[in-house]
């Protein structure tokens, strides 16, 4: 469906893509990986038309649509949430009025049996199975189940949106852009304001009603569930991988074993060609042998290793005093602002050693009850 022909990438004299290629398909769900900086939001970039490569291609055929969802994006205020919302159903519009223009120009047309009037009525067919498909479900009721879904309630629907954070204005322009139903979603990040209902959500919505995506996700479990194909993005090379996430770690950690014995081999024939050369550089009766050897040597292609992202913190801690056996007992604990209750009748207990996910719908409190917690905020209740 959308091909990369060639596609090489360079800032500043340097590589980031060299001559890449593969293919979209329909109903494809990719995952694109690669260590930070690999270019990732670059190749999303590029396919959704807003970069142009150094060179090579992206083949897009014409009736193929795209929806892109980057991680940071201006967003506008001025309307309330529904009204903002509904901007995704402008294409519906647009498509409708290209049908009336096209059955305006049919029932003038006479010249039956031309070449001319029949792609005018396949058009008119592709077009009217289009509308037919993506206005299948009632627009109103379709929107509504979408903001559901990703956390809004019906109290929010009449808001203006510059009351909402970004991060829910986020969720706005994520729901504009399921609501449009393009062939190809290209999502850079999707789960980073969502709560864990909403991501559930986001799940089934890809799996059951996506047409073909492109997601790039640092939510392990996220991308697991949703791809069945995983493209990573190493040294300007790409390894394309018909598997999800978690099968194609043991599959690359093969590959690279096997490189790394490869180039642990390579260079010990460099090694030794080269100390071949040092030694017998200068000798008359091995000039012919030395040349040969500067020629193989040349003409070898290094061996390199794939990069694995190993960047992770390294944090040592003073060993702690021991705490009590019950270090947080919480007892009809509440919060309130105002007329807002946040949460009220919070009683429980941590057991020392415990391990503890404090899990709900963003705005329910809990950080509110972390920082109960912490002492850094007034509270009803004993903590």
């Amino acid at each position: 469906m959308i091909s990369i022909n060639n596609l090489s990438v360079e800032f500043s004299a340097k590589s980031l893509f060299d001559n890449i290629n593969y293919v979209i398909n329909k109903r494809d769900r990719i995952a694109l990986v690669g260590k930070n900086g690999a270019g990732k939001s670059t190749m999303l970039k590029i396919i959704a038309g807003l970069q142009n490569p150094t060179s090579g291609s992206v083949s897009v055929p014409k009736d193929v649509t795209i929806g892109y969802l980057p991680q940071q994006m201006d967003l506008a205020d001025s309307l309330s949430l529904v009204e903002e919302t509904r901007k995704a159903f402008s294409r519906i519009h647009d498509m409708q009025s290209c049908l009336d223009q096209l059955n305006d120009e049919l029932s003038s047309r006479t010249d039956y049996e031309s070449d001319d009037y029949h792609s005018l009525i396949d058009r008119m067919i592709s077009l009217t199975e289009r509308l037919s498909m993506e206005s299948s479900e009632n627009c109103e009721a379709e929107m509504e189940k979408t903001l559901m879904g990703l956390g809004f309630s019906r109290d929010d629907f009449n808001r203006p949106t510059s009351e909402f954070s970004g991060g829910w204005r986020m969720r706005v322009e994520l729901a504009k852009l399921l609501l449009m139903h393009p062939d190809v979603l290209l999502l850079d990040e999707p789960t980073n304001h969502l709560d864990i209902e909403s991501i559930q959500w986001l799940e089934n919505f890809l799996i059951t009603k996506a047409q073909s995506v492109v997601l790039v996700s640092h939510d392990r479990a996220f991308i697991d569930n949703v791809t069945t194909r995983t493209i990573e993005i190493s040294l300007g090379k790409i390894y394309d991988y018909s598997v999800n996430y978690s099968k194609f770690v043991v599959l690359r950690q093969e590959r690279i074993d096997q490189q790394m014995r490869a180039y642990q081999n390579q260079q010990k024939q460099i090694q030794d060609t080269e100390a071949f050369i040092e030694r017998f550089r200068y000798k008359a009766t091995k000039a012919v042998q030395v040349q040969s050897r500067m020629k193989q040597l040349a003409k070898i292609e290094r061996i390199e290793v794939d990069e694995v992202d190993a960047s992770r913190l390294n944090l040592r801690f003073p060993p702690a005093p021991r705490s009590g056996d019950y270090p947080i007992i919480a007892d009809n604990v509440g919060k309130r602002y105002g007329d807002l209750q946040v949460f009220d009748n919070a009683t429980f207990t941590i057991k020392r050693g415990d391990k503890v996910a404090f899990v709900g719908k963003n705005g329910e409190g809990k950080s509110t009850l972390v920082k109960c917690i912490m002492g850094q905020i007034p509270f009803t209740g004993n903590l």
